[in-house]
């Protein structure tokens, strides 16, 4: 590599970081901002504005002038807005126009620089709002759009000038290597730098879930249809190849002919042959050597003769073969003449500015920057149609499958843009069609069988509510927020003189719950019948209720023993609302004792009394927490307060009429509102033993 290629590398890389830095910066300040209006402007007058500077500071290199110019626009349209990109690019590009036409900096390709700066802004803005649909490219996706801005740049240049190819085949051959690469590298490494900055491993393969169809469809038609452009690129190049080297054995075979005819010639009249023209066409040249190797004629160079008369050694007459000449590849024929010198006709093989294959290399490269043009355009269009004709559709089936798997069995999927979608919408609404009427049926046979469990339920809770006892009176309801419920409430003798009291409130609601709570209920029950102090009855039935409780479900427990001889309320409380004493000569009063934990939680608690001393004509009221934490439309709780309230105005009511009052109030309040928690009351009344 040149000192000239190393300084021109340098230089190149110091712009393009330079870029890459203003667009990290940029991104830093403005990240968490709206892009309102007036940021839009600026940020594409900043672009704008690196675009003029890398004009006004290009790299010189070959006697041209390099530059990233389109970074700005492109760089401003892909990573912040497209306005901004538009805006950055008419600016780069008008200022470009005005300094090759008034400055002089590099007019000869003033009109494509201007075009393809201007068009950058335009393709930006496209790939955002269209292609990407608000994304940032990933570095692959922006390493070749950033490189394929620089190949139209190139490619206008000989649009521009048809007159002047020569001209323009030597900037596209000096500035398309390095403005290509640079261009596209600096895209990419600023698509780096931000998704680096966002937090996103950008070297971390993805997963099939992770993959769109777009992207991978993109994939496939980037890799298959460059490989096919390749294939038929190298297949014409070969083909050219073939034909530059046809055309320069028949311009040689021309010359050859000539070149004997006057030769000879001169040998019949005495002329001397060193007279004779060098040249052949533009580029050929020959040279005619005597036995002794001695020079006679053609193209005289003291310092190459040793090559040639090496190259013509051994050689057959008529042979073709190709050697190095003059710092280039030469075809050259050996032609044995009749006086026994040889004559050597060379054609070189040359480049863009001469040579046979001159014009096999103009056309393979005008060639070249053309398909990937159309290459482009092609894979952006395939990719819009896609997009447009099945990731679009796809889309809109997964949103209604969406709103189908949430629940909403009337969703119909109504895409029938081609036979293939249409065929699937079928599918789909034929198979919720069928489910409905599977869930129908489901339906049907769960309803009847929650009601066969409200039932169950209901029947196994005490209706019974006249014991043909004077010293007390009792009554429970109990109405659940769905069939089934979680709560209960029981009463039973334990003893000829005293009655346990049970209300309680299991974690759950449904079937499950109603399982636990049937569960729960016998425990209670059995354990108290036996005889066992309360303490003992609730640590043997937390025992039971732990055991295989794989649902972690409990239960809140308040369980009150009464003594019918004196009034006194043996209680515990676990984890429950706390009761309500309605005294006969006074109001009702919420009797606060600090709660047990929950019954099923823990294993091995203790669990503590405490006691109530009722007189006669007092009442005690239990309840659950779906009497207080009712709530109405307004989200407003009916409170404890507001149960005291009705049960003082309702006190002197028996009880069969006090529970209805209560839970009439409780309806009024709640109102239009859904009843989301089980209501269960129980009411006694403790009227004291006539003696």
């Amino acid at each position: 590599m040149s000192t000239e290629t190393l300084i021109m590398t340098g230089k190149m890389a110091a712009l393009t970081l330079t870029s890459v830095l203003l667009t990290y910066l940029m991104w830093r300040f403005l990240k968490d901002r709206p892009m309102t209006n007036g940021i839009r402007i600026a940020v594409g007058i900043i672009f704008g504005m690196f675009s003029v500077m890398s004009t006004h500071f290009g790299v010189d290199y070959g006697s041209m002038l390099l530059n990233v110019r389109d970074l700005g626009p492109m760089s401003a349209g892909l990573f912040f807005d497209p306005v901004s990109g538009i805006i950055a690019g008419l600016i780069g590009g008008i200022e470009r126009y005005i300094a090759g036409t008034y400055w002089d900096i590099a007019p000869f390709t003033r009109v494509a620089c201007s075009v393809s700066t201007c068009l950058a802004g335009f393709l930006a803005a496209f790939l955002r709002t269209v292609m990407l649909r608000g994304r940032k490219p990933s570095p692959a996706f922006a390493f070749f759009m950033g490189a394929v801005i620089e190949v139209f740049h190139m490619y206008v240049v000989f649009v521009t000038h048809r007159e002047e190819m020569d001209m323009a085949v030597t900037v596209v051959k000096v500035c398309s290597a390095p403005m290509i690469l640079f261009s596209g590298l600096g895209l990419a490494l600023t698509a780096l730098v931000l998704r680096v900055s966002e937090g996103i491993n950008p070297f971390r393969k993805l997963t099939g879930p992770e993959i769109t169809v777009s992207d991978r469809f993109r994939t496939w038609l980037f890799a298959v249809t460059t490989a096919v452009l390749l294939i038929n690129f190298m297949f014409n190049f070969s083909l050219q190849t073939q034909a530059a080297e046809q055309s320069a054995k028949k311009e040689i075979e021309f010359a050859e002919a000539d070149i004997v005819y006057t030769y000879e010639m001169f040998n019949r009249i005495g002329g001397n042959p060193s007279r004779m023209v060098t040249h052949i066409g533009d580029d050929g040249i020959f040279a005619i050597f005597g036995k002794d190797g001695e020079f006679i004629a053609g193209y005289d160079d003291s310092e190459e003769q040793p090559k040639m008369l090496a190259a013509i050694e051994g050689r057959e007459d008529g042979e073709y073969f190709k050697t190095e000449l003059f710092y280039d590849r030469w075809l050259c024929k050996v032609r044995y003449l009749v006086d026994g010198s040889a004559l050597m006709i060379m054609i070189p093989e040359g480049n863009t500015n001469g040579g046979m294959y001159q014009a096999r290399d103009i056309q393979a490269l005008e060639t070249l920057l053309g398909d990937i043009l159309i290459f482009t355009v092609i894979y952006a269009l395939i990719s819009i149609l896609v997009q447009l004709l099945v990731v679009n559709n796809l889309y809109r089936v997964n949103g209604s499958l969406n709103k189908i798997t949430d629940g909403d069995l009337d969703e119909k999927v109504n895409v029938y843009d081609s036979m293939e979608f249409a065929s699937l919408s079928d599918d789909i609404n034929s198979t919720v069609d069928a489910l409905k009427g599977y869930i129908d049926e489901a339906g049907k046979r769960m309803e009847k069988e929650l009601h066969l469990a409200a039932r169950i339920q209901d029947s196994a809770l005490p209706k019974q509510f006249d014991f043909n006892n004077r010293a007390f009176d009792v009554f429970a309801t109990m109405d659940p927020a769905r069939q089934v419920g979680g709560d209960f409430y029981d009463f039973f003798f334990v003893d000829i003189d005293k009655i346990a009291l049970v209300i309680a409130d299991v974690s759950d609601k449904g079937i499950p719950a109603s399982l636990f709570m049937m569960h729960s209920k016998t425990a209670l029950r059995g354990f108290a019948e036996t005889g066992s102090s309360l303490t003992e009855v609730f640590e043997k039935v937390n025992a039971e209720l732990c055991k295989g409780n794989e649902a972690e479900m409990f239960v809140t427990v308040w369980m009150g023993i009464v003594d019918l001889g004196t009034g006194k309320v043996t209680c515990i409380n676990a984890g429950h609302e706390y009761p309500v004493i309605i005294h006969r000569f006074g109001l009702a009063e919420m009797f606060k004792e600090k709660h047990c934990p929950p019954l099923g939680v823990i294993e091995d608690l203790t669990f503590r009394e405490y006691e109530i001393e009722l007189e006669p004509g007092d009442c005690l009221f239990v309840y659950t927490d779906g009497v207080p934490d009712a709530m109405n439309k307004q989200e407003e709780q009916f409170g404890t307060d507001r149960l005291i309230s009705v049960l003082n105005m309702n006190k002197d009511c028996p009880m069969v009429e006090l529970l209805p009052a209560v839970q009439r109030e409780l309806d009024e309040f709640v109102g239009a509102a859904d009843q989301f928690d089980d209501v269960t009351m129980l009411g006694f009344r403790y009227n004291g033993r006539e003696d």
